[in-house]
């Protein structure tokens, strides 16, 4: 019972988790590039460890060939000064330096091929990684893009699908507009019709008369001669002559 309680426990955690990591890309993908630069340091610990030897046999090389070579010389000398015993115990030695140093750059020249293996093997690795976690970020980015996109044609769907749907409304709005715009004209129609035109020009006129005897008492009264019509309409502005009255 415990178990099977433990099992539904685990699995609902991990659909929870497997929810999270998926709202969370980005930081999945961090997470991942955090793993993979702990890795390369971690072998990379192990490469300078592995170089380490390799300079140590190198030494050890060295030192050898060194060693050799003073053993040559110093064997020559006491076989030439007669000295057979030292000669031969120089001799026994060099056999034995020869060995160690055949030995040792044989295992100088395996390490130095395992290094260099190693080293291949790590930048085929870390290039493949941050290739794959290159397509990851390609992926997400288009993920987001096409997300997005896809988010803005389902609201361009309802806002159409809003729009046909209104079509009642606009209708009604369009036959109520249309009909106050129709009664307006009307009334403007009306009120224009219903003005007499006819009495307005009679006014007009009548004030003309006024006004032209209003002027003709004026100039009597001050002796002024008033122009003719014609030099009226042609619009002269000669000063006018004074005569006395009777």
């Amino acid at each position: 019972m415990f178990r099977r309680i433990g099992n539904l426990f685990r699995g609902f955690l991990g659909l929870f988790i497997g929810g999270l990591e998926k709202a969370n890309p980005e930081a999945l993908l961090e997470v991942e590039k955090e793993n993979l630069r702990k890795q390369v340091s971690k072998y990379n610990e192990g490469l300078a460890s592995h170089a380490g030897l390799c300079e140590k046999l190198m030494s050890q090389v060295k030192r050898l060939e060194t060693e050799s070579t003073e053993l040559r010389a110093k064997t020559t000398a006491n076989l030439k000064a007669g000295n057979k015993e030292l000669a031969g115990q120089y001799a026994l030695r060099l056999q034995s330096v020869k060995r160690e140093l055949e030995d040792n750059n044989s295992q100088l020249e395996d390490a130095e091929k395992t290094y260099k293996e190693l080293v291949l093997a790590r930048d085929a690795s870390v290039k493949a990684a941050k290739k794959r976690i290159e397509e990851v970020s390609r992926g997400i980015s288009d993920m987001k893009t096409k997300k997005a996109m896809a988010e803005l044609n389902e609201m361009a769907a309802g806002m159409i699908g809003n729009i046909g749907g209104a079509g009642d409304t606009m209708n009604r709005l369009h036959e109520m507009v249309e009909d106050e715009r129709t009664k307006a004209a009307g009334r403007a129609r009306v009120a224009k019709d219903s003005i007499n035109t006819e009495e307005f020009a009679m006014m007009e006129k009548e004030e003309e008369a006024l006004e032209d005897l209003a002027l003709a008492d004026f100039a009597a009264a001050e002796g002024i001669s008033l122009d003719s019509d014609e030099e009226k309409s042609s619009g002269t502005s000669e000063e006018p002559s004074r005569e006395m009255g009777s």
